[in-house]
Formats: C-alpha cells, sequence, structure tokens
C-alpha cells in the first residue's frame, strides 16, 4: 500500500506545484536555518575524547587567602599545589599546564621572528590525550628530570618554517635559547581546546579562544622554566607585587594538572589525596580553606566553565523558532489542500476506504513534500555552514556536515513534515462520504 499511496502522493503535488513549491520551500528554509546552527552547536558541543573522556579528571584545590569560606577554587592552581600532586603519582596518568607566548625563529630559515604560542607541559600529555605525531617522537619522563631543550612543534609551524618536510633534528630559537626539535604533530585540532580551558564562564571572548588552532610549540614544563623564566600566562594573583616576581613561589594561579583515572577505585581514591592534602597545606598555615576542594572528568569541566559560546545557543533557539513558525504556515497549506479535494476523498471512502487508509495516504503526501524539503534544507545548510566559515570567529573552520548531521537533516525535515500533516490529515479522514457526493 505505501507504493500506491507514494504515487497518489507524486500525482497529488504534480497537479499543484505553486502549493508544492511553497511548503517545500518553507520546510526547506526552516531545516536550513535550523540544521545550519544545529550543526554549529553540534561541532562545538561534542564530546572531545570520546570514550575517554569519562577516565580524565581535573583536580583542584584553593591556595588563596579568601576570607570568604565558601568561595569556588580558582581555575588553576599556584606552582608548589599542583607540583606537588604531580610528583605524587598517584594516578594513571597526569600532565601539568601552563601557557605562554616567546619570540621564535628558526637558524637558516628565510624569515623574521614571530610571537609563537607555547604549550608547556609533562611527557604523559601526549598518550593521556592521544595527540597525533607525523615525524618523531613526544618527549620522556627522563627529559622531564634532566630539564631537556627539546620541543614538538604543529603541524602548521613545520609548514610555515620547513614547507612540511620532516624538521626532526633541527633547531628553533625560542627566546634567547636554542631548542632542538624531536617530534612533529599531524594535523591535530581538538574542539574544544579542552586541556587548556579556565575562565571560559566569565568571559564570552576567552570561550571563543578555546575553538582556536592549537598551540605552535610543545616543550617540557620544567625546560620552559629555564627558558621562559617567568613569561607565563598567569591566571590570577593575590598578595605583594614584589612577590610576583618569581612565579614558582608566587601568591598566583598559572598551572593546571590533568589526571588519568582509569577506575571508579581511583577516582574515589584520588578525591581523598586531593582531600587530605588540602587539609595537610592548610595544617601547615598554607592554606585558609583546606577543605574547599572539587575534581571534576572532562565534558562536566568543560560544562562548568561554559565552554560552548552562548551566541551559538542563543541561534539555535532562534533557528528553531523559525522552522515551528514554517511548520505552521505548512500545516496551513496542507490543511488547504487536503481539504480541497473533499469530493475526492468521500468517494474514495464511499468505495470503501477506511479512515486509517486516508489518513495514511495524507501522510505519506505530507513526509514526501518533507523529503522534499529536506533535499532543499540540505543545500541550504551546505551553504549556511559556507557563511559561517567566512565570519570572524576562531571556529569557523570547523563548520561542516558530517555524516550524522547529513542524516538528521532528511530524518528532521520528514518528521516535522509529519508532524505538520497530523491536523491536516486526521481532518480529511473524518470527510463525511455522503455529505461530498451530494455535492458531485
Amino acid at each position: 500500500m505505501f507504493t500506491y499511496y507514494l504515487d497518489l502522493a507524486l500525482r497529488s503535488l504534480k497537479r499543484n506545484k505553486a502549493l508544492t513549491a511553497l511548503m517545500v520551500l518553507a520546510i526547506a528554509v526552516g531545516i536550513g536555518a535550523s540544521m545550519t546552527t544545529l550543526t554549529v552547536m553540534h561541532l562545538l558541543s561534542g564530546d572531545p575524547m570520546p570514550g575517554r573522556s569519562a577516565t580524565l579528571f581535573y583536580p583542584q584545590v584553593d591556595p588563596t587567602d579568601s576570607p570568604k569560606p565558601d568561595s569556588q577554587p580558582r581555575d588553576v592552581m599556584d606552582y608548589r599545589s599542583a607540583v606537588d600532586l604531580w610528583s605524587a603519582h598517584r594516578a594513571d596518568r597526569q600532565a601539568l599546564i601552563a601557557s605562554t607566548e616567546l619570540k621564535l625563529r628558526a637558524p637558516g630559515v628565510n624569515l623574521p621572528p614571530q610571537m609563537a604560542r607555547v604549550l608547556t607541559t609533562t611527557s604523559d600529555f601526549f598518550p593521556m590525550f592521544s595527540v597525533p605525531l607525523r615525524y618523531g617522537t613526544a618527549w620522556t619522563p627522563a627529559d622531564d628530570e634532566q630539564r631537556s631543550r627539546v620541543a614538538v612543534i604543529s603541524s602548521d609551524l613545520n609548514n610555515r618554517l620547513f614547507g612540511g618536510a620532516n624538521s626532526v633534528g633541527r633547531t628553533v630559537r625560542l627566546k634567547d635559547s636554542d631548542v632542538r626539535i624531536i617530534g612533529v604533530l599531524a594535523p591535530w585540532r581538538p574542539s574544544p581546546q579542552f586541556y587548556d580551558v579556565a575562565g571560559g564562564r566569565f568571559s564570552e571572548g576567552k570561550t571563543a579562544s578555546f575553538y582556536a588552532k592549537p598551540e605552535e610549540v610543545f616543550m617540557p614544563f620544567s625546560t620552559a622554566q629555564d627558558v621562559a623564566g617567568s613569561e607565563f600566562n598567569v591566571f590570577t594573583c593575590w598578595g605583594s607585587v614584589e612577590a610576583m616576581k618569581h612565579l614558582q613561589t608566587a601568591p598566583c594561579a598559572w598551572v593546571a594538572l590533568w589526571v588519568q583515572l582509569d577506575d571508579a577505585a581511583k577516582v574515589a581514591g584520588y578525591r581523598r589525596f586531593v582531600a587530605d592534602y588540602a587539609a595537610q597545606q592548610k595544617a601547615l598555615g598554607r592554606f585558609v580553606h583546606g577543605d574547599n576542594t572539587r575534581m571534576m572528568d572532562l565534558m562536566q569541566w568543560l560544562d562548568f566553565n561554559h565552554v560552548v559560546p552562548s551566541d551559538v545557543r542563543l541561534q539555535v533557539v532562534l533557528a528553531f523558532a523559525f522552522l515551528l513558525i514554517c511548520l505552521c504556515n505548512t500545516v496551513g497549506l496542507l490543511l488547504a489542500k487536503f481539504l480541497r479535494r473533499s469530493g475526492e476523498i468521500g468517494v474514495r471512502r464511499a468505495l470503501g476506504a477506511s479512515r486509517g487508509a486516508v489518513f495514511a495516504q495524507c501522510l505519506v503526501e505530507a513526509g514526501t513534500i518533507g523529503l522534499l524539503g529536506g533535499l532543499g534544507g540540505w543545500l541550504l545548510t551546505l551553504l549556511g555552514l559556507w557563511l559561517v566559515r567566512r565570519q570572524p570567529v576562531e571556529y569557523a573552520d570547523l563548520a561542516h556536515l558530517d555524516a550524522g548531521m547529513f542524516l538528521a537533516t532528511f530524518a528532521l525535515a520528514v518528521l516535522a513534515a509529519l508532524l505538520a500533516g497530523l491536523v491536516p490529515a486526521l481532518r480529511a479522514s473524518r470527510v463525511t462520504p455522503g455529505l461530498q457526493l451530494k455535492t458531485l
């Protein structure tokens, strides 16, 4: 019967081409607008570490001297707290993280010096976050201990400096120090930059930066202290200006710690370890609030920092409101179309067609309109994403339609059309055969 109903639907759509075009256009425009914004939302709010995010945790303690006992821990830690927790080796893997910007040049390369974004971390960073390498390797725990002058550079930086060739063994100069390249990343674009999320809930501009390209240089945290001195990006400081000159002892928050814990028992054990550490530091007089600790997993930490830009969320809401308006128009057009065929429906009912059969026939026609609208919506979604890629936002180049969202476009279009066709189909199925036959 479905094939028969589909044939009737196509014949009906051909008889009323102008009305069909209006309904298809209404659905296509609504689907195009909603799927464009929904695709961007999907790309920005997805799990950056599928299958592993539940094992990655972000511990925090409160080293500040704030008098408020209910104040939240700072988004990053002071040097001593972060290094103490890292040095205990209580996790399956763990990585210290701090960032800076340093002047970079490559001897023998005819390019002027440039400011490079540098991520300083420890050796577990690469296996813990599944960072891909095209050439060479990452550094080892021994390099962390020996403060080795080594670095891994990004694929983009390697392309700019060395034309994409294997640059392992070559040297770059960071600030006033020569650093040997031991690895080159494969193209890598985590979305968002989950490993360096801090303060997003306080600043919309900071939130947008979570979707920028990764840092250009990765080097050992210990080495960076020799190379950069105190030129690190600091989240916040408290205390006297004089005390802030040496970050390793300064009352400043600037170091993050990520840990990997592979089962629930280890998670519970590490929470106790962090709480015990904070209590111990309070007993020593270094912490004021020894009970102010927190440890979230990766996705909880992203949600806490409002990583998805609020304007994107607003656009999704507005786009689906527009889709609702388009569906209301489609309901009216379908109702007019079906009721105009009351005579035809009355004859079918008189010949023995049940109300359910008429209802199904009308829904098949509505679904066919939805499928055609989905095709138009897919084309408009591609156009919308093309326009997004030309916007001056850091996540613009991430906008693309993957297979899942491609299928979702047609599924949403058909579902929307079927919902729009429910009331008109119900009205059409209740046509009284005798009354309609008298008017023929």
